[in-house]
């Protein structure tokens, strides 16, 4: 196992207790055959963290095999493609935003598929549109307008992205606004200072106080692992993260060097699946950086899949942050509908 820790400590062995309910509200997940309740956080423990182990060329050997040995062809890749659509966090986070823009965004998570080639797929019925519209607090109100009745949600990045060193009132502040705007989804970004000094309580208090002014809106935690390091630091800022509440992890801001590779996304979801099994509550998870092609986002599909089941294929529980990668969907379904690739310009996001 590329994730290693033998030892359960105080506070997860409470949780585990057999007839253990953290919630009384209806499971999100299965996993295992055990229904799993929303996370609403247990209190930090150190020994837990502490004993944190990640086998960093096992789970590059893993992640390697998960490209190699997995695809789908034909019918079946069509279907995943559509349900790639379905969890996507459609997404424009660019200092030249504009309303117009945001507005063009939004028509194209209502309808992101065209029309003549939705029905040479013959999926009229499922309605395909995408999970979410990611955008900067200015334009909540925007994108709410635009969505409206849609069942499409909107969410805020928060705390100063992407790089979150404003002072932590203001950062706090800034969610509260966006949930007041009206965000059903709140973004935020960690302080990467305090997991490479391993000030785990401070990480916790942090993740914690977001938390509490998110109130009803879902609270997606940013690590930015590309800027973390190591694999052992992504996976213990993901207990962190779980433990202060987080509804679900995300791996990066889409700004780092290095965004979501599949190694840190089968360290985050073995941490998903270990906080699972310890606590009874399900943690979504967010693939976002750097996913352009079609193959990649069956490969993301097929991990979650494998390392956590069917529970997490689904809006609820898995996300892309994605703005390019619709587009090269659209053109992969086009030739399964037609045997011919279209022009990219056929395929405008915004």
């Amino acid at each position: 196992m590329p994730v290693d820790r033998n030892h359960p400590g105080p506070a997860h062995e409470m949780m585990a207790k057999p007839g253990h309910q953290p919630h009384t509200s209806p499971s999100i997940a299965i996993l295992a055959g055990r229904p799993l309740q929303p996370n609403s956080g247990i209190p930090l423990d150190m020994n837990w963290i502490q004993e944190v182990r990640v086998n960093t060329s096992a789970v590059e050997r893993r992640a390697q095999s998960q490209v190699a040995r997995r695809t789908v062809k034909k019918e079946w890749q069509a279907a995943w493609l559509l349900r790639a659509i379905s969890c996507m966090d459609l997404t424009t986070l660019s200092g030249d935003d504009t309303d117009e823009r945001v507005r063009r965004l939004c028509a194209k998570a209502r309808q992101p598929v065209q029309p003549d080639l939705v029905h040479k797929l013959r999926v009229e019925e499922l309605d395909v549109k995408v999970a979410a519209v990611c955008v900067y607090h200015v334009f909540v109100e925007t994108a709410l307008h635009a969505l409206e009745g849609s069942g499409i949600h909107v969410a805020a990045v928060s705390t100063g992205f992407p790089a979150g060193l404003s002072p932590l009132a203001e950062r706090v502040a800034e969610i509260r606004r966006s949930v007041e705007a009206g965000a059903h989804e709140i973004d935020v970004v960690i302080t990467r200072a305090l997991v490479f000094g391993g000030r785990w309580q401070a990480l916790y208090d942090e993740i914690a106080a977001f938390k509490q002014a998110c109130g009803t809106a879902h609270m997606k935690v940013i690590l930015a692992a590309g800027d973390l390091l190591t694999l052992r630091n992504v996976a213990r800022a993901s207990v962190v993260a779980m433990m202060a509440g987080a509804d679900f992890i995300k791996t990066s801001t889409g700004k780092e060097p290095t965004n979501a590779t599949l190694p840190v996304g089968l360290v985050m979801t073995r941490a998903i699946r270990e906080y699972a099994q310890q606590t009874g509550m399900a943690v979504g998870f967010k693939a976002a950086g750097g996913i352009r092609t079609a193959k990649q986002s069956t490969d993301w599909l097929a991990m979650m899949k494998e390392e956590l089941g069917q529970s997490w294929m689904r809006a609820e529980l898995f996300r892309f942050g994605a703005s390019g990668l619709l587009g090269d969907i659209e053109r992969q379904l086009e030739h399964h509908a037609t045997g011919r690739y279209s022009a990219e310009y056929r395929h405008p996001l915004a």
